[in-house]
């Protein structure tokens, strides 16, 4: 005889009648040998949506179903409940005349929430509802806690990111979300796979903070006595790689990032970062716009999409503008005209950009007046190109203007979707780049990069000309999605504990 654990029954504060009644039933259930937790194993031949797309073929033929019930209307002598399961939902017929009287009064004490599964024959009721006449059905497992209340499903927008479980239960938008972002991402393996591509995996911890600016989350390693860094960004390993000859190389992984929370950021999130040899930032965008107008027009089925209230058109053909251009037109100020660091300060304050706490140099200038005056203002899909030094440690230098590098960042709806660089692959130009952010770093800043000396002993074995990208999976699913928010397509967001 199955032995429960000594104080198994003991209840717990703070249960609600409904709650109570349920343990009863399940106390019940297993003084009859009947426990439906002892139940190891079902085996389903159909889905629902299967059964439903299939109708013709399946009609009278016998299918075994199993999900949550999610509603039940049985009375007297049969009745119907809605099974949901991981492909959508099914309507179950039950009777006295298949199951017996017995088994129905069994039924008829079963909830909402519920895990059951069924066998029977598919069929259409009167009202041409495609359902399963039950022939036989079994209790897999009891729901000791009520489902949100069943016409709204879990509203509170809180507890839907704190309970994702009830969430995808109750709101067939949410799980469709992420459905939608497991498709995005098997796309975007198979996009790169198909050109020669090869994921790869690199350390989530490491000894020095790089690849990105950005503050990082501290730990401890305890066998080695040493703090390290969970990683902020994938760069400088693949880049690792690209030196050693693997020529192009993808990495689909968790990024962490100890900075602010709001609906374009948390803590941890997902990139694609990519590093082709022999290519360049031209090339990226190139695949940046390909890997976007793919999803659209396979996950969405259009290239017209609504995100933030806004139509965004994705129509391939996005368009391209450097910094300096997209400043003069939506600024009015332009810095192709201005050659001293003084002067560009001047016109950016004259444009009422706050420059306070940043060195005063023509680059920052002309960044933070994009950051500020511009940036909110691209809602089409759109190439900003030839970003500042100052803002760009592991950028190549344009080989026309030393000020700017080739690099570029990827706006739709003024949110920034991918970042992108000829990679700088000059060593000596490396160091002092790194220099620059230790020195920054010296000033508090705790973002900046630390030198990584093995990285730029890496770079004197010479990399090739080379091409890398990163892009964020989140927003790009916020995207094709048409939420607003990070927590929306991230299944567990970080949040702040209750009490």
């Amino acid at each position: 005889m199955f032995q429960y654990a000594p104080g198994y029954r003991t209840e717990p504060e703070g249960l609600s009648d409904e709650m109570r009644v349920r343990r009863e039933k399940l106390f019940k259930l297993q003084d009859a040998q009947q426990d439906p937790y002892q139940i190891t194993k079902f085996a389903r031949s159909h889905f629902s949506q299967e059964i439903k797309d299939n109708y013709d073929a399946l009609e009278e033929k016998d299918v075994r179903v199993a999900g949550r019930i999610m509603a039940k209307r049985v009375q007297g002598k049969a009745g119907f409940m809605d099974l949901q399961d991981d492909k959508g939902r099914i309507q179950l017929y039950v009777s006295v005349n298949e199951l017996g009287p017995e088994m129905l009064a069994q039924v008829k004490t079963w909830d909402v929430g519920d895990v059951i599964g069924a066998s029977g024959f598919v069929f259409k009721t009167r009202t041409e509802a495609i359902s399963v006449h039950v022939k036989e059905i079994t209790l897999l497992s009891k729901s000791l806690r009520p489902l949100p209340e069943k016409f709204h499903g879990l509203t509170d927008t809180d507890q839907r990111y704190r309970r994702r479980y009830l969430d995808l239960i109750t709101n067939e938008q949410s799980r469709q979300v992420f459905e939608l972002r497991s498709r995005f991402i098997s796309l975007v393996r198979r996009y790169l796979d198909q050109r020669g591509y090869l994921e790869v995996e690199t350390p989530v911890l490491g000894t020095i903070q790089g690849g990105a600016t950005a503050r990082p989350f501290v730990t401890h390693h305890n066998t080695l006595d040493l703090d390290m860094y969970m990683r902020i960004a994938t760069e400088l390993n693949l880049k690792r790689l690209i030196v050693g000859g693997m020529e192009r190389v993808y990495e689909i992984g968790r990024i962490f990032r100890n900075e602010g929370m709001d609906t374009k950021h948390n803590p941890e999130f997902t990139t694609l970062e990519m590093y082709e040899s022999y290519a360049n930032f031209e090339t990226m965008m190139d695949y940046v716009e390909g890997i976007l107008t793919t999803a659209a027009d396979e996950l969405r089925g259009t290239y017209q999409l609504t995100w933030g209230g806004n139509e965004i058109d994705m129509t391939p053909g996005w368009r391209r503008l450097t910094m300096i251009d997209a400043v003069k037109e939506y600024a009015g100020v332009d810095f192709g005209a201005i050659s001293d660091d003084a002067g560009a300060v001047a016109a950016a304050r004259a444009a009422g950009v706050d420059m306070d706490g940043k060195e005063k140099t023509w680059g920052n200038a002309l960044y933070e007046t994009f950051d500020q005056k511009v940036e909110e203002k691209l809602i089409q899909p759109t190439f900003i190109t030839m970003y500042p030094v100052e803002v760009s440690p592991l950028a190549k230098r344009s080989p026309t203007d030393s000020r700017l590098t080739e690099r570029f960042e990827v706006f739709i709806n003024a949110c920034e979707m991918g970042n992108a660089f000829s990679e700088l692959n000059d060593p000596l130009d490396q160091r002092l780049r790194f220099q620059a952010q230790m020195d920054l770093k010296a000033k508090g800043d705790e973002e900046a990069n630390d030198m990584d000396v093995d990285f730029c002993e890496a770079l004197e074995y010479g990399m090739p000309p080379t091409g890398g990208l990163g892009m964020g999976i989140d927003r790009a699913v916020m995207l094709l999605a048409g939420v607003d928010s990070i927590r929306d397509v991230i299944l567990f967001p970080t949040m702040k504990p209750t009490e």
